[in-house]
């Protein structure tokens, strides 16, 4: 009876523009993960930008997660299918515009401009719409589910994030072999395409539960207050070094595979992470439900710090196969935690505005993974392969150091209990 009931109550605690926003974030996230799978690569061999290339990259990504701690003031004021339309329609144009780097037909417009002037300004564009798409289906998800299952809906968002960036690379590695390279962002445009237009026909405003509505002068006063809790942007930046790691696998690793391994498919390597994360996120939470935060973050630093060792230790494709599958484990482990613990971190009454801020750990890793990478390939990564990843290995270590001196000396100690 009890099962029937929780069934019924997944049946109707969802309204139907909660299943279009997820469907939306699904193909979203599959566009998203395989222009990212091959950017670095093609930026740097297709395009020509050899030393610069994942630093391009790493601007990228960082600034599509961390404008969202602003691109809320622009849902507020148009609502989330305007927004959700014009980040499809930017990104539409701006997979486009990047892919046309790398054609014949493009060079012209290329030249003019210049090279590195005219991708970073498209990487940019395509960036300003990408970090919209976040405060739309978050909010979405969080009013189109019924209290009752609200968690349930916040963990099928989750999945669906990371089902597209799974099979996001999939489908890149089958473009790129059967069209080029250059054709991956293509892909992404024309899917990009669809949302839009699935956007306009099929997502239903859903009625607003927003009792302010948020102003730029409101989040520039909103992030200083923040920024001013030194101890909280510490643990933030000490985070970080987290996803320094996480983001070699799409700067650094592709020419690990083809460079080293000699294994050309190398976006198989990528879809591991976003595989082991949906296999693994469960069970290691129920495993770890017990445990204090910190100590469960920690534990995921110091798992994934170790699977770089194992890359540099055993030069072999299954190897590497098994060390981001280990990443995984310790990104499972850690992940949940650490949004239960920014939240116990926020003063009472500005946890929405702590929130905010989660993402700010992706958007510094991506900055700073980009130029580490170009580094690492250009001076490393050929001649000295296991001392490239024993750096990057170091650097998740250093975190994990870092971060149990912060739990000693700098954490609120009640936060724990």
């Amino acid at each position: 009876m009890a099962f029937a009931q929780r069934l019924q109550e997944v049946r109707t605690g969802f309204s139907p523009t909660f299943w279009i926003a997820n469907s939306l974030e699904l193909f979203e996230r599959l566009a998203f993960y395989g222009a990212k799978a091959v950017l670095v690569v093609f930026l740097v061999e297709r395009v020509g930008l050899v030393e610069e290339g994942a630093t391009y990259a790493g601007i990228f990504s960082g600034v599509i997660f961390s404008l969202p701690i602003v691109a809320g003031v622009i849902v507020d004021r148009y609502g989330f299918k305007k927004t959700l339309m014009a980040c499809f329609f930017i990104f539409c144009l701006g997979y486009f515009l990047v892919g046309l780097a790398g054609m014949s037909y493009g060079e012209t417009i290329v030249n003019l401009v210049g090279k590195k002037a005219y991708v970073f300004s498209m990487l940019m564009l395509t960036a300003v719409g990408g970090s919209l798409i976040k405060p739309c289906i978050v909010g979405t998800v969080a009013i189109t589910s019924k209290p009752s299952v609200k968690g349930l809906g916040f963990s099928i968002y989750y999945s669906m994030a990371n089902l597209g960036g799974a099979l996001g690379p999939i489908v890149a590695l089958m473009v790129h072999e059967h069209w080029g390279i250059e054709h991956v962002l293509i892909m992404s445009s024309i899917t990009s395409f669809f949302l839009f237009l699935g956007a306009w026909f099929f997502y239903k405003e859903p009625e607003s539960q927003a009792t302010e509505v948020r102003t730029f002068g409101r989040v520039f006063t909103d992030m200083l207050m923040v920024f001013a809790n030194l101890r909280f942007i510490f643990f933030l930046v000490i985070f970080s070094g987290f996803w320094i790691m996480f983001w070699q696998i799409f700067y650094l690793l592709p020419f690990y595979a083809k460079d080293v391994l000699h294994f050309e498919k190398f976006e198989l390597l990528e879809t591991v992470d976003a595989t082991g994360i949906i296999l693994f996120t469960v069970p290691m939470a129920a495993l770890v439900k017990s445990w204090k935060p910190i100590t469960a973050m920690t534990l995921g630093f110091l798992l994934a710090s170790f699977s770089w060792i194992l890359i540099g230790m055993v030069p072999t494709l299954w190897a590497t196969v098994a060390a981001i599958a280990f990443y995984a484990l310790g990104e499972a482990i850690q992940a949940p935690r650490f949004y239960e613990y920014v939240s116990s971190l926020a003063p009472k009454g500005q946890v929405g505005t702590y929130m905010g801020f989660a993402f700010l750990p992706v958007a510094i890793g991506s900055f700073t993974a980009g130029p580490v990478a170009d580094w690492l390939r250009i001076n490393y990564l050929t001649d000295h392969p296991q001392t490239t990843w024993f750096i990057v290995a170091g650097i998740g270590f250093t975190s994990t150091a870092l971060m149990t001196l912060y739990n000693l000396f700098l954490a609120p100690k009640h936060q724990d209990a």
